[in-house]
């Protein structure tokens, strides 16, 4: 069995890792796109690296777009093959997708009147919404922690990450040459007391684990601090400097958390009487999915429903889907909160609310949780920023930027050494740091080097092992 490290390799995104059985089966752990790499991105998701065709099965840890995002397009070039999720999973990229598409439409709509400016061709987009409607017929839902039979050497089982909705370790099991193989895949670890979703499951043991890094150097602050904080920032803002507050945040997962907080604080009569605006079309729907999956949710949650019959919904909340209802926004007078995606302001409506309000010294910028370096989140935090461009314009930046991170979905470094803890480390032959920076993971082998781990490899990007 070989393996090769395509994305999410000394990096945090476009997750792909092909695993090809001594039979020739060719099994794609997570199928994501590149984001948050300015003009390199689109280059990097068209070169996938192998031929879509040859593809047997797609076994995705969650839906975010970083780790599913480039199945349409593995469609579009002809993969025919079967991916398989947990069931939140499906239904999370069923809408999920779609967005992407309809984006990716956009956005090539908007460049190639740039182009035609330039008396330059136009470029087509890397999917469409078509596309992203077809290749659901390719999904196969499995329910947590049951065994799925892909053929008759190959199964998986799904147990729980916590990461968010859905999101899942890839537990395979191979038979090589008449002897089982048990590989691990973690995808993204979520945390041990997420406010939402069900903690972590131990996972069966295994041989050879591939996971994550994301936060392998970092110590989250405790929950009820960030609470406490998001509620001084929401004061500070919306009622001391009677400003908007601006949230980048994922329409899946993150968003459904603040709402759940903000509507914590509602029901306990802490929130300032002022309008709360989630303004993400994939946002509102991925909040129904939410809404169709309590056996997901927390005891917590499940027990705030019994009073509560909508966490994710109270008097002053507003969900926006249509443009119009979102350019509107630009011109509300009193003091606000807008919720919008992406969280690392790289796409989506996000990047015109920054735009409108990063100069206005009564606004506050608030980053919730992980930026990739060359994301429009992570620039716009630059100690001492005074200019940013934001859609090919220059804004002054006299907003307030600030960030909390324990509304983060991934795990700290402690966090995911407790979660890996479930393993008999004697009995891993290898273990791979995948989807982190490189000076990161360096500090997390360290760390699992600690514990007891041994021969970790970091691989680069195209690094290709024999196990």
């Amino acid at each position: 069995m070989k393996i090769k490290f395509i994305g999410a390799a000394r990096e945090v995104t476009g997750s792909k890792h092909l695993i090809t059985t001594n039979e020739g089966k060719k099994i794609l752990l997570d199928c994501g796109m590149f984001q948050g790499k300015g003009l390199e991105t689109d280059s990097m998701n068209r070169n996938l690296m192998f031929d879509p065709e040859t593809i047997d099965y797609i076994i995705l840890s969650h839906a975010h777009i970083d780790h599913s995002g480039l199945i349409p397009y593995m469609y579009k070039l002809g993969f025919r093959g079967s991916v398989v999720c947990t069931n939140a999973t499906r239904d999370l990229c069923s809408i999920m997708l779609a967005d992407s598409g309809h984006i990716q439409e956009l956005d090539v709509k908007w460049f190639n009147k740039k182009r035609a400016k330039q008396r330059l061709g136009s470029i087509e987009p890397i999917y469409s919404e078509q596309d992203c409607q077809k290749c659901m017929e390719l999904f196969i839902g499995v329910a947590y922690d049951r065994r799925f039979q892909i053929n008759d050497k190959i199964n998986v089982k799904f147990t729980n990450s916590g990461h968010m909705l859905g999101s899942a370790v890839v537990n395979l099991e191979l038979i090589e040459y008449g002897e089982k193989v048990h590989l691990a895949f973690t995808g993204d670890i979520g945390r041990p007391n997420n406010r939402i979703l069900q903690p972590p499951t131990a996972f069966p043991q295994c041989e050879f684990l591939i996971t994550e890094s994301t936060y392998g150097n970092r110590l989250h602050p405790e929950e009820k601090e960030s609470e406490q904080d998001l509620l001084n920032i929401v004061l500070d803002t919306c009622v001391q400097r009677k400003g908007k507050l601006i949230i980048p945040s994922f329409s899946i997962g993150r968003t459904q958390e603040i709402v759940f907080v903000l509507n914590s604080l509602y029901n306990k009569g802490l929130l300032p009487k002022i309008d709360v605006f989630v303004d993400s079309p994939l946002s509102v729907n991925a909040t129904e999915v939410f809404r169709l999956h309590a056996e997901c949710m927390n005891d917590e949650v499940k027990s705030i429903m019994k009073y509560d019959e909508d966490p994710f919904g109270f008097n002053s909340l507003y969900y926006i889907k249509n443009v119009e209802e979102s350019k509107a926004l630009n011109n509300h007078q009193n003091p606000c909160i807008i919720i919008s995606s992406s969280g690392m302001a790289e796409a989506g409506r996000i990047k015109h609310h920054i735009a409108n309000n990063v100069s206005g010294w009564r606004n506050t910028i608030l980053i919730v949780g992980y930026c990739s370096p060359t994301s429009l989140g992570a620039r716009i935090q630059e100690p001492g920023l005074r200019f940013i461009s934001i859609l090919g314009e220059i804004h002054e930046v006299n907003a307030k930027i600030v960030k909390i991170e324990a509304f983060s979905g991934h795990g700290d470094y402690n966090e995911m050494k407790t979660f890996l803890s479930c393993q008999d480390i004697s009995k891993i032959k290898k273990t791979f740091l995948v989807h982190g920076e490189y000076e990161v993971q360096q500090f997390y082998q360290k760390e699992l080097e600690s514990v007891g781990f041994h021969d970790i490899e970091i691989p680069d990007a195209g690094n290709e092992f024999v196990l």
